[in-house]
């Protein structure tokens, strides 16, 4: 005998605001994964539709939306630009959820991007100079060479790259996934209407 339902079943069946419900699954992962609960699978595509998948971490949630922060010059900077279309997804095993996010990209406003480059650890700003990401890369020793020289050529403050920006993610679609017994997973997903409002639909799993 399948149960029909048990708590965590009632709680997504229940919610009525995507975002809030994303917090609240952000914050009990953030008690039971080992590492970056934060981490999220960032899917891009060409302007033609050739896709790209990759893991980056949030570093916000707001009214606006997801945020991130990379290099944009690599290939998925490239390929925000050209085709504002995205799609995000988190998997916390710990917890067997999962959600699915669609949405449209805009960039950050560079005050907001220069703010939070000063947070980060020092070395990971001197890597933001070290690394051309995505291109091509001779050796590791190459990589360890251009760190000991921004190393030395930044002996204080490392100001921000030029290219280093943050983009944040407009959602349009919010997909809720937690596993159950046999495969019979419960699924739901919320659409914004564009008037302010969010409807939503239980899938098949």
């Amino acid at each position: 005998m399948v149960a029909a339902s048990n708590s965590v079943g009632v709680e997504l069946e229940q919610a009525s605001d995507p975002l809030v419900l994303f917090d609240e699954w952000l914050h009990t992962a953030s008690q039971s994964e080992v590492n970056d609960a934060n981490a999220m699978s960032l899917a891009t595509a060409t302007p033609d539709g050739v896709p790209s998948v990759r893991i980056v971490l949030l570093k916000r949630r707001d009214a606006r939306g997801f945020s991130f922060f990379t290099n944009g010059e690599s290939r998925k900077g490239g390929e925000l630009r050209e085709n504002q279309h995205a799609a995000l997804c988190f998997h916390w095993k710990s917890r067997q959820r999962q959600i699915r996010i669609e949405g449209t990209i805009t960039e950050l406003p560079p005050a907001e991007v220069d703010d939070y480059f000063r947070q980060r650890h020092r070395m990971s700003q001197i890597g933001a100079w070290a690394s051309q990401q995505s291109r091509p890369l001779t050796s590791r020793a190459e990589l360890i060479a251009l760190t000991t020289e921004y190393e030395k050529k930044f002996p204080d403050d490392v100001p921000k790259p030029p290219y280093w920006t943050g983009f944040v993610l407009k959602p349009q679609r919010m997909e809720f996934w937690q596993e159950r017994d046999y495969r019979l997973h419960d699924r739901f997903v919320f659409t914004f209407n564009g008037a302010g409002e969010w409807t939503k639909q239980r899938l098949f799993p």
